[in-house]
């Protein structure tokens, strides 16, 4: 696929709290070209550039990407020496001891709600329909997550007069408009887009799979389960997963998985659905992120010497499945990277063996301390990985790396999940069948069965540090089970996040969260 940019998009500046608390009003400046508050205005594509560019912190280490990985069994934020403290915030996501006041959980409550209604303000004025159908997929994505991390939805009507409060969706509630949304959105976008950046059909397809497969979670009648997954949704889930193979998505072949993450993934995936769409003039969506957060100081290039994945999570991996890591071709033979995890002797430019800031062997080892790791302990992850230039060095300012939200290898582990817990697909695949289609290739495990426990893993293998963990392990009620560095279950009401203690104090119709 030629890389073509369709809509440029700025970032915005500003925190805006009217979504949230219901007591400010919005500044008209940061929506675009109209104001909203003028009823004669039309919303067009420079107000759409706004929801969009709200997406662009889903690719920050922290908030979203942070509450859904670091409380689950394959993230961990050590602190070393003075790095890395940033006043226990990583350490509380590990442990599950994060309170109303987590300066995470008011954030992403923030940015999540800010997407729903800057979303709301474009579908109320829109007169194009593809505008609307974009904006109604955005709002689903953005109401997904805000459900998903903390059960109850605030919704503003833009129409409603500056001084009314937001009203307050319950779950359930929720979780059918989000439906309602992806399927106006999907009988409305177009059956392609040029880049992964632009929604369309197979987008919201993809989406709504998701939904139909957490409803299960979302209508539960406690926090955190148990869970009754009924037939209907998850014949949904398949309907909506064969939709998306019928428009032509499909798996990497064997020895290419990376290829969905590397720096021209925009031309050689075959499977990324939806996401940011980067170019090397143009990255707003920074994919480096993900590699920066746990490059080591002198590695090529220089990182932030963070967050690491934890031994029981690799050691899940086969050694011959190719996810687990592999020598990279472009980069591994130019400044020593490998594509995936890394262990062991980290090596430069040339084949250098590297060394600590003391001067000691560069070698990241399997254990980790949560509360005092040295900078060379721990596994890291680089499941993207920057372009080394000609030179054999990277300026990874402008990352040409798309960063994915939607894939098409997830879709079919949810087809997989869906017809295991009772689902029916009339193409006849079977559970089996496809978990052999991801793994097996990959020179991962090949089924002869398959257990509720190989789904989640396989799920953990093919989908790791994207940033749908937690998602998958309540689903499978192992989210609250004890991992390294945290040697005790914690309570079920864990599995939701609280509502941030100022919306609560602001929003009457807002009620806190069990458990808090």
């Amino acid at each position: 696929m030629t890389k073509k940019n369709i809509i440029s998009r700025s970032a915005i500046c500003g925190l805006v709290l009217l979504a949230v608390s219901g007591c400010a009003k919005l500044d008209e400046k940061l929506y675009g070209s109209k104001s909203f508050d003028d009823p004669n205005a039309k919303a067009g594509a420079a107000d759409l550039n706004g929801v969009y560019s709200q997406l662009f912190g889903q690719t920050d280490q922290a908030n979203t990407y942070a509450l859904q990985e670091h409380p689950t069994d394959e993230m961990m934020g050590p602190t070393r020496g003075t790095d890395w403290g940033d006043f226990g915030t990583w350490r509380k996501l590990h442990t599950h001891t994060w309170t109303p006041t987590h300066n995470q959980v008011n954030d992403t409550w923030d940015q999540l709600n800010i997407g729903v209604f800057r979303a709301t303000q474009v579908i109320a004025t829109a007169s194009d329909n593809n505008i609307k159908a974009q904006a109604s997929f955005l709002r689903a994505y953005f109401m997904f997550q805000i459900v998903d991390l903390y059960g109850q939805a605030p919704f503003r009507d833009p129409n409603a007069p500056v001084s009314s409060i937001p009203t307050v969706m319950s779950r359930p509630e929720a979780t059918a408009f989000i439906i309602k949304d992806l399927e106006f959105a999907e009988a409305n976008l177009a059956a392609t887009s040029a880049n992964i950046g632009v929604a369309n059909k197979a987008a919201a397809d993809a989406l709504l799979a998701k939904v139909y497969l957490n409803k299960a979670v979302y209508t539960a009648s406690t926090v955190g389960g148990p869970f009754t997954f009924v037939k209907d949704d998850m014949d949904k889930v398949i309907a909506y997963a064969n939709k998306v193979t019928a428009a032509g998505y499909q798996l990497e072949p064997a020895g290419k998985y990376f290829q969905d993450f590397a720096w021209d993934n925009s031309e050689q995936s075959r499977g990324n659905i939806f996401g940011f769409y980067n170019t090397t003039t143009s990255a707003p969506a920074s994919a480096k992120n993900r590699w920066r957060m746990g490059l080591h100081y002198n590695q090529t290039p220089d990182g932030w010497n963070g967050f690491t994945t934890l031994a029981d999570f690799y050691n899940s991996f086969q050694a011959t499945d190719e996810r687990r890591g592999v020598a990279y071709p472009g980069l591994t033979d130019k400044v020593g990277l490998r594509a995936g995890f890394a262990v062991g002797q980290q090596y430069g430019p040339g084949g250098k063996a590297l060394t600590q800031r003391s001067g000691k062997p560069l070698i990241f080892t399997p254990d980790v301390n949560l509360n005092f790791s040295t900078e060379a302990q721990g596994i890291r992850v680089f499941k993207y990985f920057p372009q080394p230039s000609a030179n054999n060095t990277v300026n990874d300012d402008n990352s040409s790396n798309d960063y994915v939200i939607l894939r098409y290898a997830d879709v079919m582990l949810e087809k997989a999940e869906a017809i295991f817990r009772g689902g029916t697909d009339p193409n006849g695949q079977t559970a089996l069948g496809i978990m052999n289609m991801i793994s097996t290739p990959r020179g991962g495990k090949t089924y002869t069965s398959v257990a509720e426990a190989d789904i989640l893993a396989e799920r953990g293998r093919e989908l790791y540090w994207e940033g749908w963990r937690r998602n998958d392990q309540i689903r499978f009620g192992k989210f609250n089970d004890p991992v390294d560095q945290r040697p005790n279950a914690s309570d079920k009401t864990r599995t939701l996040y609280p509502i941030p203690q100022r919306a609560v104090d602001t929003n009457p119709n807002l009620k806190q969260n069990p458990g808090y």
